[in-house]
């Protein structure tokens, strides 16, 4: 089954030449790429995040394999939802999932199932992949999403995930905005809550701080997912490469929504 784009020019142009272009604006200059294990990115319209999310695939080195991890806001098709065939359409062109390593995730997971419903109209992983093409035109991906899991469930995917690619190079993506509707003085404070747990390569931690603190991190348990992978995979390090918010585009601070890049390493 071929997935089409649900949010093309609607999060971001729906002409390839223009949606290149605009990628090509949040792309900062002279940005050293490194091979990384995972990152965090965000996935709101292009106009909003992609300054962030630029940032951070400009400093990574993308892999031919991309675990793409993200929040299920549909709720639709099974709580841990992984699509294991077919591709993705993009106004750049199809991208292959690699069902080869769908099927070795799955081997090890007892709570990733193979379904496609959740996939058709969630967003947080179709604007990951613009980027993954302008990069790497030959990427190809391994969908996952994520409902009203717990923190054991997580670690669960991330473990699965993490013995997948043991031996192999891939890329594991977290997409998650941060903070949502709040004021940019009580976004940013809890934003730096919860990113210094990431930075600390911390996703007990994580998982607490956004529960005590209510930080509405939509993609919280991906997160927690990717952070386990690359702590499995012997990652040493995390970096944030860029934070904004919403109204650092629109001016309007009385409610904002956080995003942030972080690359794992």
């Amino acid at each position: 089954m071929i997935r089409k784009p649900t949010v093309a020019g609607y999060f971001y142009p729906r002409d390839p030449i223009r949606l290149r272009g605009m990628i090509e604006q949040f792309l900062p200059p002279k940005a050293k790429r490194i091979k990384a294990l995972g990152a965090l990115c965000p996935h709101a319209g292009y106009t909003y995040s992609g300054p962030v999310a630029g940032a951070t695939y400009s400093h990574i080195h993308i892999p031919e394999r991309v675990i793409l991890i993200g929040p299920n806001h549909t709720g639709l098709g099974a709580k841990a939802s992984i699509m294991a065939q077919g591709s993705w359409l993009t106004p750049l062109g199809e991208v292959e999932i690699d069902a080869s390593l769908a099927s070795k995730i799955l081997e090890n997971s007892q709570s990733l199932k193979e379904d496609t419903q959740a996939h058709l109209a969630e967003h947080s992983l179709e604007v990951q992949i613009p980027f993954l093409q302008y990069f790497r035109p030959q990427v190809k991906i391994v969908p996952i999403v994520i409902m009203g899991i717990s923190y054991d469930t997580a670690q669960e995917v991330g473990e699965a995930i993490g013995k997948a690619i043991a031996s192999q190079e891939a890329l594991v993506i977290a997409s998650s905005d941060m903070t949502h509707y709040e004021p940019q003085d009580v976004a940013a404070e809890k934003d730096q809550k919860a990113l210094e747990a990431i930075l600390n390569l911390d996703p007990k931690g994580l998982y607490e701080r956004v529960m005590a603190n209510n930080i509405s991190m939509c993609g919280v348990i991906p997160t927690i997912a990717t952070l386990t992978a690359c702590i499995h995979l012997g990652c040493q390090k995390a970096q944030l490469i860029r934070y904004m918010t919403s109204g650092d585009t629109t001016g309007d601070y009385s409610q904002v929504v956080g995003y942030a890049g972080v690359i794992i390493y």
